[in-house]
């Protein structure tokens, strides 16, 4: 081809790009978000670190005088170091967000002829993907050192869900704490500062007849308790409709409050 035609092909008039959906808008965001991840992959380390520390550690130091033998134990702590790992890493969906906040990248998204709220909510697909490894990490090691699912694969992908969508929901707060603070470390302090005491504070390890009286009554209404309880029996299949349904409705509570507060404050911004 003529070099005078390849140019003129090149230089021909045409419309405008058609504009992204909706949902190719929060897809495109959520891969993002995965890149992020794979490009920092300190973000990692504690997915990664707080499942095998604590689930290893708990197993063989504690099981036995906890549970009787660390196989049997390791039927009630795993589904809690499965909660644990997921409510720990919520707090980066945030710290991820304020660091667009920070750095003016936030600005030039708002910029574009795309569904404003994709931002947040290609943020939570990158969070669910975040929230997959660090179960995948814990029921893997669980089944190495000797934890069998009494229910099964279906048990096991429902808990999982049940988790990682009480994870989301908390992703919601953290994304509003974003919005208001607009930075990442205050986000990731807050995140410990607030998340922690209600994480020992629940019956991940121990059950509650063992504690105080105020104490039990703290950590019989705890949500994390309710998602941990939800989690045991849905994959040891012992049953058990009123935990989960508790989950759901915290799940759905959480979510109610923060995703409109979130929205709020991120199209006052914009």
């Amino acid at each position: 081809m003529p070099e005078a035609d390849r140019l003129g092909g090149l230089l021909a008039p045409a419309g405008p790009p058609r504009r992204a959906g909706a949902l190719a808008a929060t897809a495109t965001f959520g891969w993002r978000a995965m890149l992020k991840i794979k490009h920092e992959p300190k973000q990692l380390v504690d997915v990664v670190a707080i499942p095998v520390v604590f689930t290893v550690l708990f197993t063989y130091v504690f099981g036995g005088a906890l549970g009787g033998t660390p196989g049997e134990y390791l039927r009630t702590l795993l589904p809690g170091t499965l909660v644990m790992g997921v409510v720990s890493c919520t707090m980066y969906g945030g710290a991820r967000l304020a660091q667009d906040v920070t750095t003016g990248v936030f600005d030039r998204f708002r910029a574009l002829p795309v569904w404003r709220g994709a931002l947040v909510l290609g943020g939570l697909l990158g969070d669910a993907g975040r929230y997959l490894i660090a179960a995948s990490i814990s029921v893997a090691l669980g089944v190495a050192i000797g934890y069998r699912p009494d229910g099964g694969v279906p048990g096991v992908v429902a808990g999982v869900a049940l988790v990682i969508a009480f994870g989301l929901a908390l992703s919601w707060l953290w994304a509003a704490v974003a919005l208001l603070v607009r930075d990442p470390a205050t986000v990731m302090s807050l995140g410990l500062a607030v998340l922690m005491p209600p994480t020992f504070a629940s019956n991940i390890f121990v059950q509650p007849r063992t504690m105080p009286g105020w104490l039990r009554a703290f950590v019989e209404v705890n949500p994390i308790s309710h998602v941990a309880d939800a989690a045991r029996g849905l994959m040891n299949g012992t049953g058990g409709a009123a935990p989960v349904a508790w989950s759901l409705a915290a799940t759905a509570a959480i979510t109610l409050v923060f995703a409109p507060v979130a929205l709020h404050l991120y199209a006052r911004r914009a």
